[in-house]
């Protein structure tokens, strides 16, 4: 979220008065300061139909084959450039729904909290989390909120699932990618995971490295509807980033793939960050990306498509699906070179996301 949309949002939802400070042990007892809590903040803050029902399950409608997603964020710090866990929680579970060729419809979202987080960081994360819903068009309808003593956590830790609804047209699967397809990277590499290594290393640049935290749907949505079963896969390259994606899916579809570094998009503050800090930015994690397995016969249309979207202007074609070396995922250097691309081996960047 940019500081201007934060800074409206805040302004459109102003923090409750509250009789406390900071979250306590009490907070997750069930009782009356639990309900303090949610009253003062998530059921008013995100309020609809379903969530107002305030049950520990939701009621839901939903006509259509269905997408189905969880996932956990512990990333550290909370509070990064250009967004923060609230938001990152959100978009996260957005995306793996959008990868599935799904309008993502309803999330629940849990709260694992450490005692004496400040109210206002709280809030501020609230904030985010609404923000990032209407943004994506997804409703919270249930969720939980536990606490644990101080020293058992680190903040702040989000769980959220999220359904959503199959596109008619979308046929997404790796079991579609045919040799010849064209491989895009939708945006600049690695600028999520090096915003947040800026932020714990004290680096500084000329301008501020950015989360590349955003939702994905409305965008693939529109690539479905204009392109439907030509897009064979789709996939967000988030922890352990391009590189080990594409390998995953090189072993699993038996197939080969072959990049070009001077095609791969990134940008020059980002490049030299990971320079500095002796990263591969092919393993950064990404959280504003994904990758597409398409026809060629569609792959300069939906370049052009992509790029004609804020979140796809920097998108490039980066390689294709080949009958050599299967199972192997090869990368022509800058200078001619070729080096075989292998998975994370370890953690490069822990508590990424």
């Amino acid at each position: 979220m940019s500081e201007n949309n934060f800074v409206k949002m805040k302004l459109s939802c102003p923090m409750p008065k509250l009789d406390f400070d900071v979250i306590t042990l009490g907070h997750g007892s069930g009782g009356v300061l639990t309900n303090q809590l949610l009253d003062s903040g998530v059921f008013d803050l995100l309020s609809n139909e379903i969530l107002d029902e305030r049950s520990d399950g939701a009621h839901i409608e939903m006509n259509g084959k269905l997408a189905f997603s969880t996932d956990s964020f512990i990333v550290s710090p909370i509070f990064f450039p250009g967004g923060n866990i609230g938001e990152l929680a959100v978009n996260g579970t957005v995306n793996d729904i959008a990868m599935c060729g799904a309008t993502p419809k309803y999330l629940s979202l849990s709260f694992i909290i450490e005692e004496g987080l400040k109210m206002t960081e709280f809030w501020d994360i609230l904030i985010s989390i609404k923000y990032a819903c209407e943004k994506a068009g997804v409703s919270v309808v249930t969720g939980d909120t536990k606490v644990v003593e101080k020293g058992k956590g680190d903040k702040i830790f989000i769980n959220t699932t999220g359904i959503g609804l199959i596109h008619p047209q979308a046929n997404i699967s790796e079991k579609n990618i045919a040799i010849g397809d064209k491989i895009i990277l939708s945006g600049n590499l690695a600028s999520h995971g090096m915003a947040i290594m800026s932020v714990r290393e004290g680096l500084e640049f000329e301008s501020e490295i950015r989360s590349d935290t955003t939702n994905l749907n409305h965008l693939t949505i529109g690539l479905i509807e204009n392109f439907g079963n030509e897009i064979h896969h789709l996939t967000d390259p988030t922890r352990g980033g391009v590189a080990t994606v594409l390998k995953e899916i090189a072993v699993a579809s038996k197939i080969g793939v072959e990049l070009k570094q001077t095609l791969l998009p990134i940008d020059n503050q980002v490049e030299g960050a990971c320079e500095l800090l002796g990263l591969d930015p092919l393993y950064v994690a990404n959280e504003g990306l994904f990758l597409s397995f398409v026809s060629p016969a569609i792959a300069d249309d939906f370049l052009l498509q992509l790029r004609n979207d804020v979140n796809g202007f920097n998108a490039a074609i980066i390689g294709e699906v080949v009958a050599d070396h299967p199972k192997q995922v090869i990368l022509e250097s800058s200078i001619g070179g070729k080096r075989v691309i292998s998975m994370l081996p370890g953690e490069q960047l822990p508590r990424i996301c």
